[in-house]
């Protein structure tokens, strides 16, 4: 979905827009799954990268701007925990018992105007 706000800064307010939104790349390079008796299910995901791009606008008092954006992470690491229980009817279910998620680099790229 479409990010749109405001933010006040110094002499006054910031309005944002940020839409069509893309994940345009995503990589894992190292990810495991492995199974952990009477518990469930561990991932894990390291040094893991995305790419998303992104249109933009600003608009304060003094001038409006916009344009793309590209914004690059990586050295994303995620460990989560999923529960296996099985429910009342006797089939498995799955939830999401615990999860961890850190980066390492953000990049960000932005083409406007200005």
């Amino acid at each position: 979905p479409d990010l749109s706000g405001y933010e006040k800064f110094g002499l006054g307010n910031v309005k944002y827009n940020i839409s069509k939104i893309h994940v345009t790349a995503v990589e894992f390079p190292s990810a495991s799954i492995s199974l952990l008796p009477g518990t469930g299910i561990k991932l894990v995901i390291g040094n893991a990268s995305l790419t998303i791009d992104m249109n933009w606008n600003i608009r304060t008092w003094m001038f409006k701007d916009n344009g793309r954006s590209t914004v690059y992470i990586s050295k994303v690491s995620v460990t989560a925990i999923f529960s296996t229980p099985l429910d009342n009817t006797g089939h498995t279910s799955i939830s999401l018992t615990s999860c961890r998620t850190t980066s390492g680099d953000i990049d960000i790229k932005l083409n406007g105007k200005s």
